[in-house]
C-alpha cells in the first residue's frame, strides 16, 4: 500500500484560510453589491457544511474503502504510480469524476445529497467548503479504477488533488482568463456558470480540473449573462442539519404521495423537478434541460 501519498487536502488548510481572507478583504475594499460577497450566516453554515463533511466522511469511508480493497484484491492488474502514470491518474480520475458530477445532477437520489452545494446564493471561497454529509453515492463511478488496478490510496490522493483544484475556482473576483487555459481547464467562469440557477445555465460545465469533458459530452456553456446563484427553489433556512437533509425529506414525501410504483421509481431515479405524466411539470430544486 502507498505510503508515502502527502494529504493534500490536509496541506492546502493554510492556504484555503489565507484565500479566503484576502477575498474576503477585497468585498470590503471594493464592494460589488448585495448579491456579491459574504454574508455571515450563509459563511457560517458553509463552514459548518464542511466539517460535518470531515466527520461523515470519515464514516462513509469505512465500507466504501472495504470495497475497493475488494475489487483491488480480486483484480490481477496493478497501475504504478510514477511520473508518467501519475498525468494520465488524474486524466482517468477526473474522467470519473465528470461522470460522477453529473450523475448527481440528473439522478434525484444523488441530487439530494449534491444539492447541499448549490444551496447557498452566495458565490465565494467558503461556498467551496458547503460539501454534502451523505457522501455515500459517489463511490461506484470510480470503481472501474480500481478494477482496472488502481491502488485505493492512489485513488483517495487523485480525488484530494482534484479536490483542492476546486476550491479556487469558487470566486467571482476572477474573471475570465486567457483563451487557451479557458479552452481547457475549469476555471471561475465555467464554474459560476455550473452554480448559476437561470435558463441555459442549469446543468452545466460539470468537469473537476478539465472542461474539455463538457466540450466533448455535450455539456457546456460559455459564461454570457450575470449568474444568479441558488436553486430553482431556494430552502430559506441557514440550519446545518436542514441543508444537508431537506430534499431527502422531500423524496420522503413525494413517496408518501405517490400512487403507483412507476411514479415511486420516479420520484427517486428520475431528474430533480420530474412530474408524473398529467401531474403539471413544475419545476423542483433543479429542472433538468433538455437538449
Amino acid at each position: 500500500m502507498p505510503s508515502h501519498l502527502p494529504d493534500v487536502v490536509l496541506w492546502s488548510v493554510p492556504a484555503f484560510l489565507l484565500l479566503t481572507v484576502v477575498e474576503g478583504v477585497s468585498y470590503r475594499l471594493h464592494p460589488d453589491g448585495d448579491a456579491a460577497g459574504y454574508e455571515s450566516r450563509d459563511a457560517a453554515t458553509s463552514l459548518s457544511m464542511g466539517l460535518g463533511s470531515l466527520v461523515f466522511d470519515a464514516l462513509w469511508k469505512v465500507p466504501v474503502v472495504a470495497v475497493y480493497a475488494a475489487v483491488h484484491e480480486l483484480t490481477p492488474l496493478r497501475v504504478p504510480l510514477s511520473w508518467w502514470t501519475l498525468p494520465l491518474l488524474l486524466l482517468a480520475q477526473d474522467l470519473c469524476y465528470y461522470w460522477s458530477h453529473r450523475g448527481h445532477h440528473v439522478i434525484r437520489l444523488l441530487w439530494a445529497c449534491h444539492v447541499v452545494h448549490h444551496s447557498s446564493r452566495r458565490f465565494n471561497l467558503t461556498t467551496a467548503l458547503r460539501q454534502p454529509w451523505t457522501s455515500l453515492t459517489s463511490w461506484p463511478f470510480y470503481l472501474p479504477l480500481v478494477a482496472l488496478g488502481v491502488h485505493p490510496a492512489v485513488l483517495a490522493f487523485l480525488a484530494s488533488v482534484n479536490l483542492v483544484y476546486q476550491f479556487w475556482i469558487h470566486t467571482e473576483r476572477i474573471g475570465r482568463l486567457p483563451r487557451a487555459v479557458e479552452a481547457v481547464f475549469n476555471t471561475p467562469s465555467h464554474h459560476r456558470v455550473h452554480h448559476a440557477s437561470q435558463g441555459g445555465y442549469l446543468d452545466r460545465n460539470f468537469g473537476g480540473i478539465l472542461i474539455v469533458w463538457d466540450r466533448l459530452f455535450g455539456s457546456f456553456a460559455p459564461e454570457r449573462e450575470p449568474c444568479r446563484y441558488g436553486l430553482t427553489k431556494n430552502i430559506e433556512t441557514y440550519n446545518p442539519l436542514r441543508v444537508a437533509t431537506h430534499e431527502y425529506v422531500s423524496i420522503y414525501r413525494d413517496l408518501r404521495a405517490a400512487r403507483t410504483w412507476p411514479e415511486r421509481f420516479g420520484r427517486v431515479l428520475r431528474g430533480p423537478g420530474w412530474q408524473p405524466e398529467g401531474a403539471g411539470q413544475e419545476p423542483g430544486p433543479l429542472t433538468v434541460p433538455r437538449g
